[in-house]
């Protein structure tokens, strides 16, 4: 597992983890789960498990997806590099 931190939130990268191209962020006790898109917008994960708790303070949710979007080459590099991929 690799991780960053940027904000006070930390975005981790799993090796085993599957596509799409995905990082965890923990944040004031919410974890989201952050899908980084080719096009450098991270949006979140098309999944029921998103966000943890289930009822994460909005706010919390949406500086996570902006802070991923900001640093989403830093993501996108931890993310290939956790998958062993140049």
């Amino acid at each position: 597992m690799g991780s960053l931190r940027f904000a006070g939130i930390r975005f981790s990268a799993y090796p085993l983890d599957h596509d799409p191209v995905h990082v965890h962020a923990n944040y004031a006790g919410v974890t989201v789960i952050v899908d980084l898109p080719a096009d450098g917008v991270a949006v979140l994960a098309l999944r029921k498990d998103a966000i943890d708790p289930s009822n994460a303070k909005k706010g919390d949710v949406r500086k996570v997806l902006q802070c991923a979007t900001k640093h989403w080459m830093e993501l996108t590099e931890l993310w290939e590099k956790a998958h062993g991929r140049p």
